[in-house]
């Protein structure tokens, strides 16, 4: 490697991390640094070190406390939500996948076109909740899962459709061949080679579902049924705000996504990316 070529492949990889250090780490130490905060210098929305003393154990507790509990409440609903409504993504999306890409019909082209409109076309609010309301199904966690599941089957689809077509055909001829039926040839053979994908969909569809603000607000209204990201609503109204146990529940709620991506950083990767190599 050439002097020149070097300082360019130094330089860039520098201008990378301090980039990512600007872009991430500095939002993350502010939210961080405010939600340790007093009320009055939280309020300052300065980003330094707090001056009157460190708070972090009593505005945890107050967060926690918040509305008879309403924190511990919502981490409940949006775990349940988000392993329930994960799960069916992956079954139903592998399943379709799978016969998508194994089987050529007249319906293809159809059913393609469903899962693409799926990925473009922005769910209607308004007939949404009238059908959810017809089938006794809005405001219910049931109704939402599904509904939830429904919203990330065209991204799931896609993606295991496509590592599908990185296994040769001649392990399904082979299984058929040993009188494997489809469903045990697909749970036996076919789902187990699907690994890098499947947790690709599990990290990347939870922190979606998890982060979810907009859903739980139009089709899970009330306090029982509340999911972590309305419980900002707690701490900021039209008069006041309560920034330091504001950014104290944001700290709370981003923990989780954020441990999945650090630890399965390069699952996700693989999972993304292996399709499109060989397919």
């Amino acid at each position: 490697m050439t002097p020149r070529r070097f300082v360019r492949t130094y330089l860039g990889g520098l201008v990378a991390i301090v980039g990512a250090t600007v872009v991430f780490i500095v939002p993350f130490a502010f939210i961080a640094l405010t939600a340790v905060k007093s009320p009055k210098e939280a309020s300052l929305l300065d980003f330094s070190l707090p001056v009157e003393g460190w708070f972090a154990l009593e505005n945890f507790l107050e967060v926690i406390q918040k509305r008879d509990y309403m924190l511990l409440r919502a981490f409940v609903n949006s775990t349940l939500l988000t392993v329930v409504s994960v799960a069916i993504m992956v079954v139903l999306a592998a399943m379709v996948g799978y016969v998508l890409q194994r089987r050529k019909s007249r319906w293809n082209g159809l059913i393609n076109f469903f899962v693409f409109a799926g990925l473009i076309v922005p769910p209607a609010l308004v007939p949404t909740i009238w059908t959810m309301q017809a089938l006794g199904l809005f405001k219910t966690m049931v109704g939402y899962v599904l509904l939830t599941a429904t919203f990330g089957l065209s991204f799931c689809i896609l993606l295991f459709r496509a590592f599908v077509s990185t296994i040769p055909r001649e392990l399904d001829e082979a299984a058929i061949i040993d009188g494997a039926s489809p469903l045990r040839l697909f749970f036996s053979v076919i789902m187990p080679l699907l690994k890098p994908v499947v947790v690709t969909v599990i990290v990347v569809q939870s922190v979606a579902v998890f982060n979810d603000f907009a859903g739980p607000l139009y089709f899970l209204p009330g306090d029982n049924n509340a999911t972590v990201q309305l419980t900002l609503y707690n701490f900021q109204s039209q008069l006041s705000s309560q920034w330091n146990l504001l950014f104290m529940d944001i700290l709370l709620i981003t923990i989780p996504p954020l441990v999945l991506f650090i630890f399965f950083n390069r699952q996700i990767v693989a999972g993304m990316t292996s399709g499109a190599i060989k397919g």
